[in-house]
């Protein structure tokens, strides 16, 4: 009998492969997003300090009284231009994307996608 692995595992497995490649400097920090069955999340990291610069979600109060529903690609989109714009407040113009195991495709690349039109660039 084949055994496969839960999603949770294999997306944190994957997500550690990336991460062995992946890190984010003060010069160009890494844009992390997270995504749970009800919000979206994204952070500007410098890793090598080990502060988040910048945070953005579906849960913040100016970004949740423009959505209908937070879970959909029209929030993440919502999530990625004010992540874009935080950003770009903190003098920030080049990040590393950090999908964290996610496919990039859904809302990942629509969170993305908003960032790079925001003005973010990677």
């Amino acid at each position: 009998m084949i055994k496969k692995p839960a999603r949770k595992i294999a997306r944190k497995r994957r997500h550690l492969r990336i991460r062995n490649k992946v890190s984010g400097t003060k010069a160009m920090p890494r844009l992390s997003v997270f995504r749970s069955n009800k919000h979206m999340y994204a952070q500007i990291i410098d890793d090598v300090a080990g502060h988040t610069l910048a945070a953005a979600s579906t849960q913040e109060r100016d970004v949740a009284a423009k959505l209908e529903n937070t879970s959909d690609i029209e929030a993440a989109k919502i999530v990625g231009e004010v992540i874009g714009k935080k950003a770009l407040a903190l003098g920030i113009n080049e990040v590393v994307f950090d999908r964290s195991g996610y496919k990039y495709h859904g809302k990942v690349e629509a969170l993305a996608n908003a960032a790079r039109e925001a003005g973010l660039q990677f």
